[in-house]
């Protein structure tokens, strides 16, 4: 495959680390077919950046494109306040970032051939702690950039697609670079794109580690893993080096 259009100005690569990294340890299942009218209605908050860029949603290529750049931009801008501040990366992925994930749709997905042994109260109290445990995620692959570029493939035709992959590669010193595909799903209600699944190497994220969660809400229940992602999403941000974030969750 023949990648085009590098970033030079602003390397949004952090953007893709950060997915690859925090989705990995995610356990996310695939659903049937029958659920995607119940999973199409979605949340989007609006950004609160003083810097606003406009993010065509109609196009998945483009909105891929345009938030990678915008999201590094602001972390960039604002890399000695973060420095300080840490958690001021949680701020900056829930108004950048998570505009352009359908975590809800994901969330659906993690509780998956489970679904129908939930409740409504259950389930609604499971997405947005979901969201907040995929911001805390996020945030934290954050403090790892180092600064490599990345490429994205050519725009394909998707006029009569629902779903199409946005083929992107971490070009990495050293050693073998990384492709990463973005799956990105148009809402049939908004004709909006929103990204809910990454191939990264060749893995799908969304089967990746799927037994692990989908195990714990057969044994004990959503609730529980509920107040497990709680748990986590509270963590503080912290720096750390490569290494040491490598080993932890």
């Amino acid at each position: 495959m023949k990648y085009l259009n590098k970033i030079k100005l602003v390397k949004p690569s952090l953007l893709i680390l950060t997915i690859v990294a925090s989705l990995f340890s995610v356990s996310l299942y695939a659903h049937d077919a029958a659920q995607d009218d119940q999973l199409s209605e979605d949340i989007t908050p609006s950004s609160t950046s003083t810097d606003r860029i406009y993010v065509d949603k109609k196009d998945p290529y483009l909105m891929i494109k345009t938030v990678a750049g915008k999201t590094f931009k602001r972390f960039a801008d604002e890399q000695q306040a973060i420095k300080a501040n840490p958690n001021m990366l949680k701020g900056i992925v829930r108004e950048e970032l998570m505009p352009y994930i359908n975590y809800k749709y994901s969330a659906f997905k993690v509780i998956g051939k489970h679904l129908k042994k939930t409740t409504a109260e259950e389930r609604k109290n499971f997405v947005p702690v979901f969201r907040d445990y995929l911001v805390t995620s996020y945030a934290q692959v954050f403090t790892l950039y180092d600064g490599q570029p990345v490429e994205f493939s050519p725009a394909r035709n998707f006029s009569d697609k629902r779903i199409v992959a946005v083929n992107t590669r971490v070009l990495m010193q050293g050693r073998d670079d990384i492709d990463v595909s973005f799956k990105v799903r148009k809402d049939r209600k908004t004709n909006e794109w929103k990204a809910f699944d990454m191939i990264a190497e060749g893995v799908s994220l969304l089967d990746s580690k799927q037994a692990e969660l989908g195990g714990v809400i057969r044994q004990k229940g959503l609730p529980y893993v509920t107040e497990l992602l709680k748990e986590k999403s509270d963590r503080d941000i912290v720096f750390k080096t490569n290494s040491a974030a490598n080993k932890s969750d």
